[in-house]
């Protein structure tokens, strides 16, 4: 294997000969960026977090000076879950849903299935992006949260939607600490987030996606009998 500098000139014939048969050398070039295209990646530390709280350019209510990291905020799950009830979920119309409580002493999850919840606490974001994702100590559990839905926007207001789902059955309480909130510096001009899909809200999200695809909300599909399933979990 070779390497070239990008301004170095390759011959036309070169290579090794094995009989007939010419086999060029690998070659790699060596891109040069000019320093106004390096960009830098910058995380908030937890001092810096604080710090932008006590200046009210990001908000995190309920806040519990123990919940900070070095360079994030552990974030607790509310007490309600939401599950859908259909067999089939339709990305272009509303899916049925109904909320099930987390009662003190813990709820199981079954794998397999879809929950959504929520954080208790309310946050808001000023020139900075939240990225929301689930603890270490969560995932070691099979329990995985947002694997999709982390990256939040500037301007973001409310509390975060948690999906979340097992690879074996794993008990939940209300209350714990389930996932990490951190912040991105921006580069360069923002128009922050003011879509009125899910800014300000207070509540488990379900998914609004039909509303871009233009979905009709007359369909009906068959429910689950989720009684059964969460009778089995307690």
């Amino acid at each position: 294997m070779k390497i070239i500098d990008e301004s170095a000139a390759v011959p036309d014939n070169c290579g090794s000969m094995a009989g007939n048969l010419s086999i060029p050398p690998f070659s790699f070039r060596r891109l040069h960026l000019p320093k106004t295209a390096q960009v830098k990646i910058m995380l908030l530390s937890g001092q810096e977090i604080r710090r932008r709280l006590a200046n009210q350019e990001i908000s995190i209510e309920p806040f519990q000076e123990n919940r900070l990291n070095p360079n994030s905020y552990n974030l607790a799950l509310h007490d309600e879950l939401l599950l859908y009830e259909e067999v089939v979920l339709d990305a272009a119309t509303p899916n049925r849903y109904r909320r099930v409580e987390i009662p003190p002493d813990g709820i199981t999850l079954q794998p397999n299935m879809l929950y959504l919840g929520r954080t208790v606490e309310y946050t808001e974001t000023r020139g900075v992006v939240p990225m929301l994702q689930g603890r270490s100590s969560v995932s070691r559990l099979g329990l995985f949260i947002n694997p999709g839905g982390g990256v939040g926007d500037a301007g973001f207001c409310g509390t975060w939607t948690l999906e979340m789902h097992c690879v074996q059955p794993v008990r939940i309480y209300p209350n714990m600490e389930i996932a990490q909130i951190y912040y991105l510096q921006l580069d360069g001009p923002c128009d922050e987030y003011s879509s009125d899909k899910y800014q300000n809200s207070r509540d488990i999200q379900p998914s609004l996606m039909f509303r871009e695809l233009g979905g009709d909300d007359k369909d009906t599909q068959l429910e689950l009998n989720f009684d059964a399933l969460l009778h089995k979990s307690r």
